[in-house]
């Protein structure tokens, strides 16, 4: 088969495959035996575990919010990745949206086809391939219900009855643990704690609910295919089931813990702060048994300032430390991403 034919056969399974609705799970539902290869991935390496090339056990920083300030600055300028314990979100509301996700995806197909949208600007969708897939580009081994709230508001009538009432309230408590992280990182960059708020870079929110099926192939595709954040920021509730990992020279197991909540630096954070907090490449394996759900919140300039241009902030700039980028708007910088 020439490569014209190939290229041919690639995307009609992938129109095949958004025709069906049912995303991944659907795939699994079916019996199938044999990964699709727009989900096969050739171009990333398999897990090299937590240790380094001279046998150093390599470690996520965890940080308790009883503690202070440098150990943000200091995972945020050396990992990019953090966990939080002690953060004042409530375990039951953490269970919940746990739940909710997992019975969403696992309704009947028929229940979920109306919401199944490839278009990343509905505010709210079932999805499993973001936008259009085209090679070299590989499709995620997980399937995803998404809701954006604009300003830190969506209306909750175009929720699924199913999973309103939790979506809301955890999107209330990640609001909060925005409004505080927000300080922590002002504090942490030397400026004033409302310094961040008042740039509104962290306004909007994007809500994933993430669900990671059993793959009869997992040595050939990845529940979530290494990427970096192009936000400011991700909070990430995940099950107790692993599977994540961020690279930190090799790639560093990321190990549940019950209760916690994860920090993720996105690239506008890094850009913004001129290298100074790092965002950090990371993925989600994929497994041959069980499934795995978590659910990530992806903050987002307010619209008023998406269409303005953000740039390295003026306070961190020096003549020994000069803007490393130029000034960008966020709406210009996604697509590029």
């Amino acid at each position: 088969m020439g490569t014209d034919d190939y290229d041919c056969e690639w995307e009609k399974e992938v129109g095949e495959f958004e025709k069906t609705k049912a995303g991944v799970k659907g795939l699994v539902d079916s019996g199938i035996k044999k990964v699709p290869r727009f989900f096969i991935n050739t171009s990333d390496k398999l897990p090299n575990g937590n240790y380094t090339k001279d046998g150093l056990k390599v470690e996520i920083p965890v940080i308790d919010f009883q503690g202070i300030i440098d150990e943000i600055r200091r995972a945020s300028e050396t990992w990019g990745f953090f966990q939080m314990v002690n953060h004042g979100v409530p375990m039951c509301v953490l269970d919940a949206i746990l739940e909710i996700t997992q019975r969403f995806h696992e309704q009947p197909t028929e229940a979920k086809m109306e919401l199944y949208s490839s278009d990343s600007w509905c505010n709210v969708r079932f999805y499993t391939l973001y936008g259009h897939l085209s090679k070299p580009d590989v499709a995620n081994w997980r399937d995803a219900f998404s809701c954006r709230f604009v300003d830190d508001v969506v209306d909750p009538g175009v929720i699924p009855p199913v999973c309103r009432d939790e979506i809301i309230e955890y999107t209330k408590n990640m609001i909060n643990m925005r409004n505080v992280l927000s300080e922590l990182f002002s504090e942490a960059l030397g400026l004033s704690p409302d310094f961040l708020e008042k740039i509104q870079c962290m306004k909007g929110e994007y809500l994933s609910c993430l669900y990671y099926p059993p793959c009869p192939e997992p040595d050939l595709t990845f529940g979530t295919v290494k990427r970096n954040d192009p936000t400011i920021l991700t909070i990430l509730g995940q099950d107790r089931s692993g599977g994540l990992q961020a690279h930190h020279n090799n790639w560093v197991d990321v190990p549940p813990i019950p209760g916690a909540l994860l920090a993720d630096i996105g690239d506008l954070l890094q850009l913004i702060t001129n290298d100074k907090f790092k965002s950090v490449e990371h993925r989600v394996l994929a497994r041959s048994t069980g499934t795995q759900v978590s659910v990530a919140c992806f903050f987002y300039p307010s619209t008023q300032q998406m269409v303005k241009a953000y740039g390295p902030i003026k306070e961190l700039l020096s003549e020994d430390n000069p803007a490393l980028y130029r000034e960008v708007n966020y709406i210009e910088f996604v697509p590029h991403y």
